[in-house]
């Protein structure tokens, strides 16, 4: 079936060498770890831990976290292997294209748009949002109309992104260097966090540290996971179904060290730097978030924390309100660098595609001085900041969830494909006990993905009916392995 037709190992490798496509080598190990640090830690620890907490885990909300990680760990171990095989940009198509075959890979470069897309929008919102209070705490107050969840346009959504999208077009150094400033910004926040919160913490608010399951009223329609649909289960709060009920949320907080993969074509050493860069970023940020979570949950009562800004409402309970403003600038410089890093793993799965004429060709010219997809990545700047400012977006900020899952179980089976197909193949990184792993890693994926609302589901699907029809329009005539195209 040509729609299944093979892109080989080398001719991925061959294709970063052509002059009109070669990218800038700029990137270090250090860098890639900062950049996964950098899209890792954001919404997720500034927001997610009290809900959760809260609603489903109580203080065990670290075992969630702990869980969660444990999931991508799985996955990354994958992506190492995949990374250091095949440094070329694109990370989950390239690597699907490799093994899997042309239509898989389409599939899942336009999953990955959709993730990386979506998830760049809904976290400038956000970063809006952080600076919206932020100004008012000094007395500045932003017209109703151009900033906030009632906006006629969130006009520093818009801006954030425009201006993140010209520093990426200026070269990859220039972002690496403008990231690792933010992201040593942010982690210094966290850690001022731990260090401050250690001396606010009560024991007996970790009493029960499991506390007992109880029926949460079933949630109906289309919001009912569909794991509850399927099997009739009774949605539960607390107890161990809770602990793992709150780790398919939290998963959202460890978002992005795949976007790291992205990143290969521009690494100096990819064989070595790509597999410490995706697995050091995701152990900094476990261990952070654990923290974080057994801090804020031993400052105040579970049942009191607050849902929109856990952090710096634990702090003002013990009377430090200072906490509040350094939280939210922590929180803005988090945000700065997970919009920038989705942006930059967008355009360069996007580049890629472009690459192999599965879309227009034009679109991914390298600029002539600063080596980088320029046109794609001043479009879907464009695409986001419009997003961002005109669309609310949290009603479909669960498809950036799904979308990570799908693309995390594809390169787990790509994984042990390759293994099959090629295993001549140098691998500076082995996934261990293939084929053991990456089984593990699509039934935790399948797992948290079940407990997603249904609705997202049929989002999701909606989205990949489109892409299909695009694929079969565009795509399968023009594509670089087409008989048509090769013909010419």
């Amino acid at each position: 079936m040509s729609v299944l037709r093979v892109k080989s190992v080398e001719q991925s490798i061959s294709d970063t060498e052509a002059p009109e496509h070669r990218l800038s080598k700029d990137l270090s190990a250090l860098d890639l770890t900062v950049f996964g640090i950098g899209v890792i830690v954001g919404t997720g620890i500034f927001v997610l831990t009290g809900r959760v907490a809260r609603e489903m885990a109580g203080p065990s909300v670290a075992l969630s976290f702990v869980i969660a990680g444990i999931v991508c760990a799985l996955a990354a171990l994958c992506y190492a292997e995949f990374a250091s095989t095949v440094p070329a940009a694109g990370s989950a198509y390239t690597f699907a294209f490799a093994t899997l075959g042309e239509f898989p890979a389409w599939i899942i470069g336009w999953d990955l748009m959709l993730e990386m897309m979506l998830g760049a929008a809904v976290v400038a919102v956000g970063w809006s949002g952080y600076l919206t209070s932020l100004l008012e705490s000094v007395g500045i107050a932003l017209p109703g109309a151009i900033a906030g969840e009632g906006a006629t346009f969130n006009l520093p959504a818009a801006l954030i992104v425009l201006i993140l999208t010209a520093i990426l077009v200026m070269g990859i150094k220039l972002s690496s260097r403008f990231n690792l400033v933010i992201v040593a910004v942010k982690v210094t926040v966290v850690l001022l966090v731990i260090v401050a919160g250690l001396f606010f913490v009560r024991a007996a608010n970790y009493v029960p540290f499991v506390p007992a399951s109880k029926e949460t009223p079933a949630v109906e329609g289309l919001s009912a996971p569909l794991i509850q649909v399927l099997f009739g289960i009774t949605p539960v709060a607390f107890g161990v179904m809770g602990i793992f009920g709150a780790a398919a949320i939290v998963f959202f907080a460890y978002i992005g060290f795949d976007v790291v993969a992205t990143a290969a074509e521009e690494t100096r050493n990819p064989q070595r730097d790509l597999p410490i860069g995706i697995l050091s970023s995701l152990g900094v940020c476990t261990v952070l978030y654990v923290a974080v979570s057994l801090v804020v949950v031993g400052m105040q009562p579970y049942g009191q924390l607050s849902e929109a800004a856990p952090l710096a409402d634990a702090f003002k309970s013990v009377g430090q309100t200072w906490a509040a403003s350094l939280i939210s600038i922590g929180a803005l410089a988090g945000l700065t660098t997970v919009v920038m890093i989705l942006m930059l793993g967008m355009s360069r799965v996007m580049f890629a595609m472009c690459r192999d004429n599965l879309l227009p060709s034009g679109l991914g010219k390298v600029h002539p001085k600063y080596r980088t997809p320029y046109i794609i990545t001043i479009l879907m700047g464009l695409v986001v900041a419009a997003l961002a400012g005109l669309v609310p977006l949290s009603t479909i900020a669960e498809l950036v969830n799904i979308g990570t899952l799908f693309a995390f179980v594809v390169v787990s089976i790509a994984v042990i494909i390759l293994r099959r197909t090629r295993p001549d193949l140098p691998r500076s990184f082995r996934t261990p006990l293939v084929p053991l792993v990456p089984i593990l890693s699509v039934l935790a994926c399948l797992y948290l993905m079940l407990n997603l609302p249904v609705e997202t589901w049929l989002r999701f699907l909606a989205w990949m009916l489109l892409g299909i029809v695009i694929y079969f329009g565009y795509g399968y005539r023009h594509s670089r392995l087409s008989e048509h195209h090769v013909g010419r």
